[in-house]
């Protein structure tokens, strides 16, 4: 007996037990029918150093589940992934409801009053020295009969780029609809295409402003009573014109191409003129088919650019050259 049991703790110091020594009470075979009873004695089927050593594999068969042994560290870990499980449910849940709750605001019953000359004052605390009369969009006079110079190249100038940019205003135009022009005060907003407008029933709000600016490939079709239906100017550049004006904008929407690089005037003029599409030199493939009233297309004036990289965002105005052939997003977009 004294032999026996002399080879069974030399089996037992070989292959060691799978718990550590101070958590190995709690580690049990689940599914067994017996536990331990009184200190000492072990019930059958139970694991302890005085037991014998059966195989993984007739334990397995034992058991109708695998050994359970998990540490009290284990458990927090366990608890901690649950709790972030819940919040992120939670979260894709509500997340709609709280973005109503966090951006709405009420839709005025009436038309607010326009403050005449407010936008000017504010105007000139923020750049200083602005004027009025500087035009919002490119006229080919300045540059067919007295070519005005620029200081700056693209996007803050149009240095270096006053020939390509002369055969895109011959074919475009620039002034701005009568409508918006003879009215004295003239109240303005900028949409854009965030999710926060999502459900948000502001489109009749939108509606009821003068000017209604959206940005890039903004959405309105089958969102119109979050966003409006109302688009009076529309801002792109090449890179951006994925969306169909036909659908997505009025049929007396201004089209307004914000120029960063030369390329820009290329495209524009080889879909406007239906040229030799151009491919290279933009960081997403433009549309090369773009059905678009020549008419309706107009060229945001540079000094805007300077006014709000200078003044607003105080970005450096002299850039290296190569700038101009910069691939990435001018405005952050990845997609």
């Amino acid at each position: 007996m004294e032999e026996a049991d002399q080879s069974r703790e030399e089996i037992s110091a070989q292959k060691p037990s799978s718990c550590p020594n101070r958590v190995r009470r709690k580690c049990s075979l689940s599914g067994t029918a017996g536990l331990t009873g009184r200190e000492g004695q072990v019930a059958r089927g139970s694991r302890d150093d005085s037991s014998p050593q059966e195989p993984w594999h007739l334990r397995n068969m034992i058991s109708k589940s695998p050994l359970l042994c998990v540490r009290p560290a284990g458990w927090k870990l366990l608890a901690t992934l649950a709790l972030v499980l819940v919040v992120m449910v939670w979260y894709s849940i509500s997340r709609e409801d709280r973005y109503i709750e966090l951006f709405y605001f009420p839709i005025p019953g009436k038309k607010e009053p326009c403050l005449q000359g407010e936008a000017e004052k504010i105007a000139s605390k923020l750049f200083g020295n602005y004027s009025r009369e500087q035009p919002v969009f490119l006229q080919l006079k300045d540059y067919f009969w007295v070519k005005t110079p620029s200081a700056y190249e693209l996007p803050y100038g149009t240095k270096g780029s006053e020939d390509l940019l002369l055969r895109v205003l011959a074919i475009t135009s620039y002034s701005v609809p009568e409508s918006i022009q003879s009215l004295k005060c003239r109240r303005c907003v900028v949409v854009g295409n965030g999710h926060r407008l999502r459900n948000s029933s502001l489109g009749e709000a939108i509606n009821k402003y003068d000017v209604v600016i959206r940005l890039n490939s903004a959405p309105v079709a089958g969102y119109e009573q979050d966003v409006g239906s109302k688009t009076t100017m529309r801002l792109f550049y090449p890179e951006s014109a994925h969306f169909n004006p036909k659908v997505e904008d009025n049929p007396d929407t201004l089209l307004v191409m914000v120029a960063f690089k030369a390329m820009d005037f290329h495209w524009i003029e080889s879909i406007l003129s239906d040229k030799k599409r151009v491919r290279k030199g933009f960081w997403k493939q433009p549309p090369l088919i773009w059905d678009v009233n020549p008419k309706q297309i107009r060229i945001l004036n540079p000094f805007f650019m300077e006014m709000a990289a200078d003044k607003l965002l105080s970005l450096p105005i002299q850039q290296p050259y190569k700038i101009k052939q910069d691939l990435r997003s001018p405005t952050g977009d990845q997609t």
